[in-house]
Order: structure tokens, then sequence, then C-alpha cells
């Protein structure tokens, strides 16, 4: 009889991790490709599921994720139109339930809040199943990752070697425009919350040639992509992936050389950035400040999540009116707010308090440090940009913030300080303290 675990959940989900970097670069609602991603991941986190309990699951991350569910639930139920009186402008009250109006939706657009809904539980469902596996497939997930990454990497070199401006066309529900995605901030994005990943794959892993290899590619891709928010935000990532994870390994003279090629890269990426088209009169300034004013007439309630595009029409400046809508805010926190008001900025600031928490369990195990590297710099991205609506960002944020809250890691780390290393044969093993070997 065999008694070694079953590995078929890590290559599971592996595949939607993979598969969903390959063709979730879409930012249009409505994509079937989204909604393969979406059976995919739960289904996956279903057969993860049904089998024996596995790793706990943290109480307090299971009831922001409950609580989440249940505020977009209520957004699509009907209540007493009575409700509404005052909170919300006459042209943003949802639609009546049959046809009276004793009842209204939260939701200005209920088909576009279910579909916001079941976009939001196939990435939780997948979180959820990740942080359900052992502590080693949690880690043995990151090569499926890192060939996704490299499939978008090879995509956008060949396109950037052709031309300035290479869009494909047909391929996939959208346009893709840079690596597979449709959008070249949301390519940078994956770049740069790559790059703490390949840091730990150099100085933790034993492959400092190929990670530094990585590291180079993934740096002069991002100056390929020309996205200021990325060239800076790598450059950023970089230096404190360094510094924060190399401080307990023994890589310092590489560390130097590392320094060494980020200074050259630092005056490329600031001949990337453009003064004159950073903020222009149609642009993210104008975008906040519109949301804003939507934001305080819908504060209690919101006006249903996916409906931004439609609510925002109506607090447009008339000046602002062109050819080309406002799709985003381009900020996910102004846009989280506005859709779901209150409750959903409470949520917001429930996960960042959980979030910094982490902080201090995971600053042992260097795979943690990596994760939290990542999802702190896409977050910081999200104030500029809207990346968490790819399918294929979503589900990477997903399994980084499984990384970050697996119970697993600390465990293994508990287990270590009761062990001591030796030498055996030339092989590092851990033996109980006091057992001899």
């Amino acid at each position: 009889m065999n008694d070694r675990p079953s590995e078929w959940d890590k290559y599971l989900l592996g595949t939607v991790l993979f598969v969903s970097l390959l063709i979730g670069g879409g930012t249009a609602s409505g994509l079937y490709t989204d909604t393969l991603i979406e059976v995919a991941a739960t289904i996956s986190a279903a057969a993860v599921f049904s089998q024996p309990p596995g790793q706990r699951i943290p109480r307090s991350v299971l009831w922001l994720l409950v609580f989440a569910v249940a505020l977009a639930i209520l957004q699509i139920v009907p209540l007493p139109a009575a409700i509404f009186h005052g909170l919300r402008p006459d042209l943003l009250l949802g639609d009546p339930w049959v046809g009276e109006s004793r009842f209204r939706f939260i939701s200005v657009g209920v088909g576009r809040t279910v579909e916001s809904l079941l976009y939001f539980l196939a990435a939780a469902a997948f979180f959820l199943a990740v942080l359900r596996l052992r502590v080693e497939q949690v880690s043995a997930l990151l090569p499926f990752f890192f060939m996704g990454v490299i499939c978008n990497g090879l995509a956008g070199a060949i396109q950037y070697s052709l031309s300035d401006d290479v869009a494909i066309v047909g391929l996939m529900p959208f346009t893709i425009n840079a690596g597979l995605f449709a959008n070249v901030n949301h390519f940078s994005a994956l770049l740069f919350v790559s790059i703490p990943f390949v840091v730990y794959y150099g100085l933790f892993r034993g492959h400092l040639l190929s990670g530094s290899f990585g590291l180079i590619a993934l740096l002069l891709l991002l100056l390929a992509a020309g996205s200021r928010a990325g060239v800076l935000i790598g450059l950023a990532i970089t230096v404190l992936s360094v510094i924060f994870l190399s401080a307990r390994s023994r890589a310092g003279f590489s560390v130097l050389l590392i320094f060494i090629g980020l200074s050259i890269y630092t005056v490329s990426a600031w001949s990337k950035i453009d003064a004159e088209v950073i903020d222009p009169a149609f642009g993210r300034g104008e975008f906040a400040r519109t949301t804003i004013e939507g934001i305080k007439d819908n504060w209690a309630t919101g006006v249903g999540f996916g409906n931004f595009q439609n609510a925002y029409q109506i607090y447009e400046r008339e000046g602002m009116i062109f050819k080309e809508y406002v799709n985003h805010a381009h900020n996910e926190y102004l846009e989280i707010a506005f859709e779901g008001g209150i409750p959903a900025i409470l949520l917001m600031v429930g996960y960042f308090v959980l979030l910094f928490a982490a902080l201090a369990r995971v600053r042992r195990d260097p795979l943690q440090k990596a994760a939290f590297l990542s999802v702190s710099f896409l977050l910081i991205h999200s104030l500029v940009d809207y990346p968490l609506r790819t399918g294929a960002l979503a589900m990477t944020f997903a399994y980084m913030n499984a990384i970050i809250f697996h119970k697993g890691f600390a465990e293994r780390l508990s287990r270590k300080s009761e062990m001591i290393e030796i030498d055996h044969n030339g092989d590092k093993l851990f033996v109980p303290i006091g057992t001899s070997s």
C-alpha cells in the first residue's frame, strides 16, 4: 500500500493558474475566456474540498469572504423602495421588482452585479482551495506561475521585436496588445509582481544564475512595455525584494552586482517617463474627481458591483464627454467604494488589517515575504489602474494571498525550531533535537 500523499490537487490548481495567465488578460465584461477560468477554478476548488480535511483556513479570512459575498448578494435582493428615499439620486434608483415601485434593487444593473459576484466567487474558491493544500504543494504551484509569466514574456518579446505597436486580433475574444493582455499596464503588472518570486528563486532555491537572467528579462520587458507606473513600480519592487529577501541569504556579492545593474536600469527607466503626459486634462485626476462625486451621492449603498461605467456617466462634466468613454475609475479603491458604498469600504479596511497583521507572521519565511511584496505592490498599482479586473491577475492575486495567509508555513517553521540541521554524507538533514543519527 502506498502511503504517499496524492498530488493531483496540486496539478489541478496549478493548471488553473497557468491557464488563467494564458487566456485571462482581457478587461471587457462577458468574455468567454473569463467564464472558462471561473468554471475551471470553481470545479477545481470543489474537487479539492471533496477530499478529507486538509490545512485549516483562518477564521478571520473566511469571515471576511463571507461578508463580501453577502454584500454582493444583498445588492441583488429586492428591498422596500422606501429604504432608498434620500440615499441616492432618482436617476440611480435600482430597477423595480416585477414592474412595481414598492421594491427596488440596490444594484442599478443586476446582471452586471451577478457577473461580478461569479467572478469574485471563482477567485475566492481558488484562494480557499490553495489554503487547503499542504505547504509543500503551495510552493510547488510556483512553477505553474512561472510558466504563465514566461509565455506572456515570450509573447511580449516577439511583439516588441517586430514593432512598437503590434495588436493581435482574433486569437482571443479581446485584442491582444501586450504579451497575452489587452492592456499594457496589466501586462506590466504581471511582470513586476513576478520579480519578488524570481529573487526568491535565485537567492533561496540555489538558482542564482537563472534567477539573475530572469530578473534582467523582466526589467527589460518592463522598459519595452513603456508603462510609466509599471517601470517605477518594477524598480521599487526589485530594490525592496533584494533588501527584504536577502537579509538572511549568503549572496552578498550577488546583491552588490544586482544593485549595480539597478543603477543602470534607473537611468533607462527615467528616460521612459514624460512629464508632459503624467496626467492630462482627460486623465486619472478627472476620473477620480468624478468618481468621488458619485461616492458622495451613493455612500450608503453604492450603485452595485459592476455598474461603474453606467453610473459614472451621470456625474461626468459636459466638457469631459468625448467619443471615448470611461470604463473604470483607474483607482480600484474609489471604484469599489462607488459600487459598494460604506460596507465595501469597511471590507477593504478589514482586508488591510488582516494583511498587515500577517506581516508579523511572514517575516521568517522568504516565500511568504515575496508574496507579501507582490501583493503590496499590486495594491499600490491599483491606486492608478484596475489590474484585478483581469482574470489572470485576479487568480495571481488569489494565489499570492493564499501563500500569505497559509497556516502551514508557520507550523513548518515551528517544527524546524525543534530540530537540528546535520550533515549526513554531504546531505543536509533535519532531525529532532535529542535524537542521534
